[in-house]
């Protein structure tokens, strides 16, 4: 466990709850049993409450047991000795000397007596101290006391009970059988059972253990992972702690100044110290015999391959599959290993598989599984082994080359065929290690390659098409693809292109080099690649390189195959790509669709996903229900980053983009992410932090020609002072974007200058923006265009009726910082400037605007002659308890932390809060803490703190 301002994270009513059994006297003392597991933090809870209550005046004194192996040494206080039977009385440091001399001896004396008289002596000595000062007692780990020791305290509690003493037991659940440890239980008035954390603790719990060991905060995505890989451990604060003690440097990468995990769940493991206690129930010295060997095997087979409860025969020598088949039955019933309803076994908590796999194991898992598989195929043959074992398939991959081509082919091909309905992820892997086992020259070669192709295309298996980039090269180099275009093959190699080179443009491969098979003749024999590639460049995606398009090329989609596979067709490729140019491109590419195919909002939608470089949202818009794409390629992320953005939802969007950036640098099959990083700028840059909007622009390449780089770059460049060169260069991007055939998302770019030419006078005049404005709204004909030039002309012309008629179509299709501002550009010439200011103001606290927003509003409001909004002067406001109560919820305290500390109730900081809320215009403690930290309007909650002032989850 960790505290945090005297605060244990997450325990916060547990402590309150012993603490107040330990202040208790008289007749309201009562005895309190604290049952939690391995890890869960009840000595760090008794330990706080215990320096709680002796806060208070509280004598609190340890009961222990002779030859206490792992408890704290016992002092050497006069007042300590031996209470009968093996119970050890011992405090702190002296923590009876203010009790009574008559009352020690007595106590001494009842040391001497021993036995049942002794227990009695005892508890009238503990009740007379009690009289005398504040006196409780705990007991720390009774399940690991002896039996001799346990009875004697049960004794004492049920029988001899001194009374006004006030005992806190603390222990892990124990077996109903036990007799000793159930007249513990029956013993104690009150049995408190710690719960794990809570999801938003074990962030907390995260964050303050990286602070401290980094210098840096933990991205959210960390808690997340660490979860994931507790499994049934996930809330356990020695589990976590376990988990990020195994984490270096070369396991976290800086992004925004949080520590961001660079691998999945799937490798986080508990320390090898932690791991039995936690994952068995048990140190390492003491682990069921041969239970930890059998544990290791299925860990180390979890890792490449499944693991059925029929499989036990199949990881051993069959002399020993009896007992291992005993020790998985022992491992499932003590819940280490869980079993679904198809018999797949699986570790309840992975992080224990991880380091399982760690430690040494004598036997060679995958020299027997090669042996068994041999002996198998032996009996009945390769391809019937295949069908009838199809889990083997992964066994033999892991194999390499401990099983010989010959053998191994055949059963993968089978088995993949098997499963390529059932279970098409394992099927997926099949096909791509029979790939890796076949030749050039083999004569299946295409048709596996085929087949595979088809299964990833159909699932959306980027990882899998891109796969077979290799093998699909080596087809492609050899004098065999020669006799194969004879045999009909080209057809299914050029498929096989298509895939590859649309899997890697959903991962930002952008270079052609990139998603072209190495061959001179590639773009003449598959055009789909080439156009695939030059797609990419208008999206943002590697190089821009000049589209092809002729009038003959321009014949309608009547083939019906197109339409049951989730690639394009040759004229939905070209709509996609006209979606970046001019309304005539458009209109030309849609004619030779279906009248069918899109109707207006789905080219509305098409266009606004091409001016954000929004390849999933663009092609979504023009093949829907039949686009599938993998869930977390960066294509599909960074679509939902562009959603967050335009929702006013920025925090999201950052997280995506750090999310995408850890991606791009850990895959081996994932691109550049160019456009992500410059809206992430973008955002950084309307915050204020000009710093962080650098680093993130200095990942994208100055050669990338895309609108949105272009808005990213003027806006670091302005606020970084070089306004001249700022909006030079702005304008000299918008010029070659149009050269360039990317209307789309130019309008932004252009309306940004047009706003800063007009309060800074650049060297551009607004009236020359604004015409270039009237010409690519003319050309483009968009929505988006539409907007940008009713805001201009309500900036250049004080055009009320333009900026209100942008205002209204804005806030109908949802851009939440356009509409600032369109809000800014009111305040300027409507005839009362109040309330679009107001607007403006809240907008930007969803947003969290920070030092451009304040100087636009300062400036507003001078030049308007009106006051600033209250929120502005709501920290002058603020009393000191104010401030104090602004700090706490700043250090991420909960409003039941916050109560004890400020030793009220819940409902008073409830109430509190509220007010706070009322004056100060923030709608969450997110937006408070932001408020008073940042000195800037607060930020919007979200979905990673949920918490608000009336939350039910905030205690």
């Amino acid at each position: 466990m960790r505290e945090r301002r005297g605060v244990v994270i997450g325990r916060v009513d547990e402590v309150r709850a012993l603490a107040d059994t330990l202040r208790a006297s008289g007749d309201t003392a009562r005895v309190l049993l604290v049952t939690a597991g391995a890890g869960m933090g009840k000595t760090t809870v008794l330990e706080q409450a215990r320096r709680t209550a002796a806060q208070d005046g509280a004598t609190v004194v340890r009961l222990g047991w002779e030859d206490e192996a792992d408890g704290p040494p016992h002092t050497a206080d006069p007042a300590v000795g031996a209470a009968g039977c093996g119970l050890v009385l011992a405090g702190p440091t002296s923590g009876l000397a203010a009790v009574s001399p008559a009352t020690r001896s007595r106590l001494r004396t009842a040391e001497r007596t021993g036995g049942v008289s002794g227990l009695s002596a005892f508890s009238r000595a503990l009740a007379t101290a009690a009289r005398q000062v504040p006196l409780a007692l705990v007991v720390d780990g009774i399940d690991r006391m002896p039996r001799p020791a346990a009875d004697a305290l049960g004794l004492l509690l049920r029988v001899f009970r001194p009374h006004g003493v006030p005992v806190v037991m603390t222990g892990r659940p124990w077996p109903a059988g036990d007799p000793a440890r159930a007249q513990l239980s029956a013993a104690a008035d009150e049995v408190l059972a710690l719960p794990p954390l809570r999801p938003a603790d074990v962030a907390g719990l995260v964050d303050l253990h990286i602070t401290r060991r980094f210098g840096r905060p933990a991205d959210h995505a960390l808690a997340d992972a660490v979860s994931r890989a507790l499994g049934t451990l996930a809330g356990n604060p020695r589990a976590v702690l376990s988990v990020l003690d195994t984490l270096d440097e070369r396991d976290l990468l800086e992004l925004d100044g949080r520590m961001c995990l660079l691998h999945g769940a799937k490798h986080l493991r508990l320390a090898t110290e932690d791991a039995f206690l936690l994952g068995f129930g048990r140190p390492h010295a003491t682990p069921y015999p041969g239970i930890v060997e059998a544990a290791i095997v299925t860990a180390r087979v979890l890792d490449h391959a499944e693991v059925h409860i029929d499989d036990a025969f199949r990881m051993t020598p069959s002399a020993g599959a009896r007992a291992l088949e005993r020790r998985l039955d022992r491992l499932i019933t003590d819940r280490i290993l869980t079993a679904d309803p198809h018999g797949r076994l699986s570790f309840a908590v992975p992080a224990l598989a991880s380091a399982l796999r760690t430690l040494p194991l004598q036997r060679d898992v995958q020299a027997h599984s090669a042996r068994y598989i041999t002996s198998l195929t032996d009996r009945i043959g390769a391809e019937a082994t295949g069908r009838g074992y199809p889990r083997l398939a992964d066994r033999v991959a892991a194999s390499g080359p401990l099983l010989d081509d010959a053998l191994a082919v055949p059963l993968l091909l089978a088995a993949a065929r098997e499963d390529a309905r059932t279970d098409w992820p394992r099927a997926a892997r099949a096909y791509s290690a029979a790939l890796h086992r076949l030749t050039p020259h083999d004569a299946r070669t295409p048709a596996v390659l085929h087949e595979a192709n088809t299964l990833s295309l159909r699932h959306g298996d980027h990882d899998g098409l891109l796969a077979l980039g290799e093998p699909l090269r080596a087809l492609l180099e050899t004098p065999h693809t020669a006799d194969a275009e004879d045999a009909g093959k080209p057809a299914d190699l050029g498929s096989v292109a298509a895939a590859w080179a649309w899997a890697a443009l959903h991962e930002h491969h952008g270079s052609p080099d990139d998603i072209q098979p190495r061959s001179g003749t590639t773009a003449d024999r598959f055009p789909t690649v080439t156009g695939l590639a030059a797609l990419g460049g208008l999206y943002g995606i590697g190089t821009l390189t000049p589209v092809r398009t002729t009038a003959a090329a321009h014949t309608p989609d009547a083939e019906p195959g197109h339409h049951r596979t989730p690639l394009p067709s040759p004229a939905e490729l070209r709509l996609v790509a006209a979606a970046v140019g001019s309304h005539t491109e458009v209109s030309r590419a849609r004619h030779h669709l279906p009248p069918e195919a899109i109707d207006d909002q789905a080219l509305d939608r098409l266009r606004h996903g091409a001016a954000y470089g929004d390849l999933a949202g663009a092609l979504t818009a023009v093949l829907g229900d039949r686009y599938v794409t993998a869930a977390d390629s960066i294509a599909a992320q960074y679509r939902g980053m562009v959603r967050d953005y335009l929702a006013g939802n920025w925090e999201a969007a950052l997280v995506a983009a750090r999310r995408i950036e850890v991606r791009s640098r850990t895959r081996a099959t994932a691109g550049v992410p160019h456009l992500p990083r410059a809206l992430a700028a973008e955002i950084h840059c309307a915050r204020g932090d000009v710093a962080r909007a650098r680093s993130w622009l200095d990942l994208v390449p100055d050669t990338l020609a895309h609108p949105l780089t272009a808005r990213a770059r003027l806006a670091v460049r302005y606020w970084s002072g070089r306004t001249e060169d700022a909006l030079g260069q702005a304008w000299h991007d918008a010029q070659q974007a149009r050269k360039n055939g990317q209307l789309a998302g130019v309008e932004r770019l252009l309306l940004r200058i047009l706003s800063l030419a007009a309060l800074d006078d650049g060297p551009h005049p607004v009236q020359q923006v604004l015409e270039e404005l009237e010409t690519l709204h003319a050309e483009a004909g968009t929505p988006m265009a539409h907007e940008a030039l009713l805001i201009a002309r309500g900036i250049a012309h004080h055009d009320t009726d333009s900026a209100l008629s942008a205002h209204r179509l804005i806030k109908s299709r949802g851009d939440v910082h356009l509409n600032v501002i369109s809000c800014m550009g009111l305040t300027h010439i409507a005839d009362d400037p109040r309330p679009w200011l107001a607007e403006a103001v809240r907008d930007a606290r969803r947003l969290g605007l920070g030092r451009p927003f304040r100087t636009a509003v300062n400036r507003a409001a001078r030049r308007r002659d009106i006051p600033l909004p209250r929120l502005r002067e709501a920290k002058e406001m603020l009393t000191a308890a104010d401030i104090g109560l602004v700090r706490m919820i700043s250090d991420g305290a909960t409003n039941r932390q916050i109560a004890a500390e400020l030793a009220c109730s819940h409902k008073t900081v409830e109430q509190r809060l509220a007010r706070l809320f009322q004056r100060t215009g923030c709608r969450s403690r997110r937006e408070l803490a932001a408020f008073w930290l940042n000195e800037s309007l607060p930020l919007p909650r979200t979905a990673s703190d949920p918490s608000g002032p009336h939350s039910p989850d905030d205690r």
